[in-house]
């Protein structure tokens, strides 16, 4: 009886023993095959041309990565296959707020990759993701606001507001004096991205020698821009810098022509890059200065791939597609980086580290924000020729004949 007691007790003690053993074990690598990445893209709506774009090239990483067996993490001992789960915010602010809400909540993302659009769709995101505390890898939002609302949880990769105004007077200085205008004229959407981009420019414009004649606000969805136009004639403007999106436009810039007002040089912003732009006038569109995120054309490392694998889906050449490539790229080497999925510690990894990406070099500063070359290009006979940054860039501005002389 005693021997059996004394055996009892054994057992006993071996089992309390090994539970707490397994108990101590961490969670085993079979226990995680993929990694879930979450991502909310304006696919319908006023941004879907960007969003398009933005969804395609998160699409183009995700599949290479995964060609290479995924994104290796020391945590679980293995490569683990990266999977993308896409929600189209429709372009709406509310929306995209929502869209990461559910995200985290139900989808149960591991990270967050950025949407579009920023104040409209990037910015109330990142909110979002602030409050659940989980780490949002972020783009198109201007640093000033990303910087006031001082994330703990986020990233930010862009372009400043100087910098890409700079950029448009640069390429206006890099003309022939007789050809640089003389009495320049804004045109700008009536919006808080129209406005904060409108008056970096008045205020560089002193620093490059540009005094702007006009300042005219073009309403969102506006289908008439005759008055601003008839005004900027009457004011004999001879250069205009332009910032609202696609549609708007494509329409002032054809109802330039048929008002006979012609303009040495129209540098656009949002409004100018996107094919659909040029698919909408045509020879309208020769000499029209779009901004650009990107270009193959640069030298690095995949950029001349992408584009050719742009081309061939879609018909057209990629202006963004390298960027938001980018964004993927550094996110996915952090996760390596980083050893874990762990919030906290992949965004560190962002911070503490330089990735080589097909749009250059990236490099975070202790804010989380890093800042891209901006581009800038010009449509000629439908073609898209590369103007900026001067280094990188193939040809130099043209200055564009009056509508008679085309």
């Amino acid at each position: 009886m005693k021997r059996t007691m004394k055996m009892v007790l054994w057992l006993v003690c071996l089992c309390f023993f090994a539970s707490l053993f397994v108990a101590a074990q961490p969670v085993l690598a079979k226990e995680k095959d993929e990694i879930l990445i979450g991502t909310h893209n304006p696919l319908t709506g006023f941004g879907s041309q960007l969003g398009t774009e933005q969804a395609w090239s998160y699409a183009q990483a995700v599949a290479d990565i995964n060609k290479e067996g995924g994104i290796y993490v020391k945590e679980y001992g293995k490569k683990l296959r990266v999977r993308l789960y896409t929600i189209d915010d429709e372009s709406d602010s509310g929306k995209a707020a929502a869209a990461v809400e559910r995200l985290i909540k139900r989808v149960k993302v591991d990270l967050l990759l950025s949407g579009q659009v920023g104040a409209m769709g990037t910015l109330p995101a990142m909110i979002t993701a602030e409050k659940y505390k989980r780490y949002y890898h972020g783009t198109v939002i201007w640093v000033p606001q990303f910087l006031e609302q001082n994330f703990k949880w986020a990233t930010m990769y862009f372009f400043d507001p100087g910098q890409g105004a700079g950029m448009i007077l640069e390429v206006w200085n890099s003309l022939p004096e007789k050809d640089r205008p003389k009495r320049p004229a804004l045109f700008v959407e009536d919006s808080f991205d129209g406005k904060t981009i409108g008056d970096i420019m008045v205020m560089l414009g002193e620093k490059f020698g540009y005094k702007f004649a006009a300042r005219e606000v073009m309403p969102m969805g506006g289908k008439d821009f005759t008055s601003q136009i008839l005004k900027a004639k009457a004011a004999n403007v001879d250069g205009i810098f332009c910032m609202a999106n696609v549609p708007e436009t494509i329409t002032l810039v054809r109802q330039m022509k048929e008002n006979k007002f012609s303009v040495n040089i129209f540098s656009g912003f949002k409004g100018t890059w996107a094919n659909e732009f040029y698919d909408a006038l045509g020879p309208v569109a020769d000499y029209i200065v779009y901004d650009a995120f990107w270009s193959e054309d640069y030298p690095f490392k995949g950029a001349k791939d992408l584009g050719k694998r742009y081309t061939k889906e879609f018909g057209k050449q990629a202006v963004g597609a390298g960027m938001y490539y980018a964004v993927a790229q550094t996110l996915f080497k952090a996760i390596e980086l980083a050893g874990t999925l762990d919030n906290a510690k992949v965004r560190q990894a962002v911070l503490d580290n330089t990735f080589e990406t097909v749009n250059g070099p990236v490099k975070y500063d202790e804010k989380g924000v890093a800042i891209f070359p901006l581009g800038s290009g010009q449509w000629l006979k439908g073609k898209r020729r590369s103007i900026y940054p001067f280094n990188l860039a193939k040809y130099k501005v043209k200055v564009a004949p009056a509508w008679d002389k085309r």
